[in-house]
């Protein structure tokens, strides 16, 4: 609700029953305050370089010291945010219960672990999509949003005497959107690497500051000490290589994580392991930018497995639930039609034949799982089509016998494999599907 709408009904229900079931405004405000950062007080030792000491920080303008106008809209009206150190306390604050409760259960003697608590911070940064507002008559911003978030994963304690570090709470939902924080919201078309590196700059600053620190902040009526460890695994493929200063998804250097292009992949499907990271991404671009070798574009294209931007922001390329459905399913979208069309009796089909299996294939699950055909993979998709249910309906078009079973076989152990990526914990829930 809006805040007139809200008070509409306030007054509405007040008025028609007489008693005051819902709260008026300045008294929900007063509440929110003690919730929202700049709240609670707090000291970094050593003192955060180049933040300011005060605490009492809420929502500031984002580009508060940058130049007051970013290319053509109003720099005021592009993004807001909160500091992050603050927006960390307010959501240590938010967890002290069950911290302290933490503590108690794993035996601790709370008056004695005042030093040793250490905070796991998950990073998260999303398009969010098309905001346009309907009719409203407000200045021009972009009709693109952005939204930098983070949640507090796990909190965990090295005793001073003790060698294990026990974790004391452990965010139950991780995915749940309650308990990931907005830290900052922007109005800017993720694709403008200018603008969102303008605005992110700040964060990442306050970032780098807090690991070199310690925050002390009273838990349970004493002051304790945390130290703040970041990873960034919030990104689509999109922001990641935005923030690692990969070239867009259309490139050959089709992965995140390792050098390999899409030739490469297609000729090896298996053996593959993580061999980018950010310091590394960072050496490249400085390869790219003075080309030491004097040598070709192409040369030294991949020399530096395209990386032809500054790297901005440390990431973590992780690839969610959702869109490992739908990597898997595109794939077997494709089977399905080389599988119709007989493709490995002849290797190289003209346009309208493969045109012609695929027609076959989205006529025949739609007439049989009442499945229509989809511009862009969606989950919905995905998930209807890897089962065995669509399997069999494929099958019906397929000729041979032979590899129609090979085709049933391979759906068998993709739904055998599935909970490794769709398992809260696929470690505890399925182990031996993990260990194969």
């Amino acid at each position: 609700l809006s805040c007139s709408q809200y008070h509409k009904m306030y007054r509405t229900v007040k008025a028609t029953s007489g008693r005051q079931i819902f709260q008026p405004l300045h008294t929900l405000r007063a509440a929110e305050k003690e919730l929202l950062p700049g709240f609670h007080q707090f000291e970094w030792q050593p003192a955060l370089k180049n933040v300011s000491e005060s605490y009492n920080v809420g929502i500031i303008n984002g580009l508060s010291g940058w130049t007051s106008s970013l290319d053509d809209s109003p720099a005021d009206t592009i993004t807001r945010r909160f500091r992050y150190d603050v927006a960390l306390v307010a959501a240590l604050k938010d967890l002290e219960e069950d911290i302290m409760e933490g503590l108690r259960d794993t035996g601790m003697e709370d008056s004695a672990c005042t030093l040793g608590f250490r905070v796991m911070i998950k990073e998260c940064c999303d398009g969010m999509g098309d905001v346009s507002e309907k009719h409203g008559g407000g200045p021009a911003v972009p009709e693109k949003a952005v939204r930098f978030s983070f949640t507090v994963m796990s909190v965990s304690i090295q005793a001073e005497d003790e060698q294990e570090e026990v974790t004391i709470f452990t965010e139950p939902k991780p995915n749940s959107e309650l308990s990931c924080k907005p830290l900052c919201l922007m109005f800017v078309d993720e694709s403008d690497h200018e603008t969102l590196t303008a605005v992110l700059g700040p964060i990442v600053a306050e970032r780098n500051a807090m690991k070199e620190s310690r925050l002390i902040l009273s838990m349970g009526g004493m002051p304790r000490s945390f130290r703040f460890h970041f990873r960034g695994t919030g990104y689509d493929e999109k922001m990641v290589r935005e923030m690692e200063g990969l070239e867009a998804s259309g490139s050959t250097y089709i992965c995140t994580l390792c050098d390999s292009t899409r030739a490469e992949a297609a000729q090896n499907m298996v053996l593959h392991s993580i061999t980018r990271s950010h310091d590394e991404n960072l050496e490249r671009y400085e390869i790219w930018r003075t080309n030491p070798f004097s040598e070709s574009v192409d040369e030294l294209r991949d020399r530096v497995k395209g990386v032809s931007a500054k790297p901005f922001l440390e990431t973590q390329p992780t690839l969610d639930a959702l869109h490992c459905d739908i990597g898997n399913a595109t794939e077997f979208y494709k089977i399905f039609q080389d599988e119709i069309g007989e493709v490995y009796k002849n290797p190289n089909p003209s346009r309208e034949e493969r045109r012609s299996w695929r027609a076959a294939l989205d006529k025949q699950l739609r007439k049989k799982m009442k499945l229509k055909p989809v511009m862009r993979m969606n989950g919905n998709y995905a998930r209807r089509l890897m089962t065995m249910e669509a399997t069999e309906v494929v099958c019906e078009l397929v000729p041979s016998e032979e590899r129609r079973e090979v085709l049933r076989e391979l759906m068998r152990l993709y739904l055998q494999m599935k909970p490794v990526w769709r398992a809260t914990c696929p470690a505890k829930e399925c182990p031996d599907q993990l260990c194969r």
